[in-house]
């Protein structure tokens, strides 16, 4: 695989903090420019430690679902989103380890800046993740900022949350990465999308290119800290609902804690009486992304 001068300079530093454990950074690159930020912003703040890498804030149901939806969790109110990206989206397929899967692509395919790929959950297809008006119209926003900003936005299928999902998951990104070398390549994970996202990071080869990840309602790895993606110092965003009756915020927490008192580059928005799903709705993917490449 041929990578970028800058590609293959984070992947030499990051084998010297794997050696000699040393901390060491690349430049960060341009950060995404404003898209909608009003309308995506954060609620009020109600509590902030860590210097601002942990943070609780106000989600009210009355709110962010009842007032910004037209039709509750089904369809938001039109001044959320813009349909430029339709233009610009496609319906892809490739060969991959297990047979072939079909995915979405929206932007730059090749020679992009920026790439995000999202990884759905348990009942969930690359529909979710390119549907312009569920959970806020919050993928709308991601698609935008990728494409405003000359980057892609992947929405792939998948086999399963094994291995070979996880095979699959790597096939696609580094096929990506050949297309557009010098793009920052962030990956968010919905729910058990998480089991691909924590087998990706044990992967050198896939963290050696990766510049952030998002875990959205996801899970954790109490094995993080040995993973390649570690020990190269992947950027960690961990968004949690405080009701989440699926993933206790208290192990998400826990695992935020644990990190972050290892100056891990971690940070944690605590979504308070917000249930499994609301991270996908309310997470400000202009400001973790941006944060992700000052971080690198």
């Amino acid at each position: 695989m041929n990578l970028s001068a800058s590609h293959f300079l984070r992947s030499v530093l990051a084998l010297g903090v794997a050696i000699g454990g040393g901390i060491l950074s690349t430049q960060a690159s341009p950060p995404l420019a404003s898209w909608k930020d009003a309308e995506f912003a954060l609620p009020t703040v109600l509590e902030s430690r860590d210097g601002g890498a942990y943070r609780k804030v106000d989600y009210q149901e009355s709110r962010d679902i009842d007032e910004r939806d037209q039709i509750d969790e089904k369809r938001v109110h039109k001044n959320y989103v813009s349909l430029d990206p339709k233009r610009a989206q496609r319906s892809r397929r490739m060969k991959v380890p297990g047979g072939y899967i079909s995915y979405y692509a929206v932007g730059k395919e090749k020679g992009a800046s920026n790439i995000t790929i999202y990884i759905h959950g348990q009942g969930g297809s690359r529909h979710q993740g390119v549907n312009d008006w569920t959970f806020g119209g919050n993928f709308n926003r991601i698609k935008n900022l990728m494409t405003r900003n000359g980057g892609l936005y992947l929405c792939p299928d998948f086999s399963d949350f094994g291995t070979e999902g996880a095979a699959q998951i790597k096939a696609l990104l580094l096929h990506h990465h050949q297309l557009s070398p010098e793009a920052d390549l962030f990956a968010a994970f919905g729910s058990a999308g998480g089991q691909i996202g924590y087998q990706l990071t044990r992967d050198p080869e896939v963290a050696a290119i990766l510049d952030g990840i998002l875990m959205l309602g996801s899970t954790l790895d109490p094995g993080f800290p040995s993973s390649a993606a570690y020990q190269n110092r992947v950027p960690l965003y961990l968004g949690h609902g405080s009701r989440d009756s699926v993933i206790p915020i208290s192990s998400m927490e826990n695992f935020y804690r644990s990190l972050h008192s290892r100056s891990y580059p971690v940070r944690m928005v605590r979504f308070e009486t917000g249930s499994h799903g609301t991270p996908i709705r309310m997470t400000d993917w202009r400001e973790v992304i941006n944060w992700m490449k000052s971080a690198r």
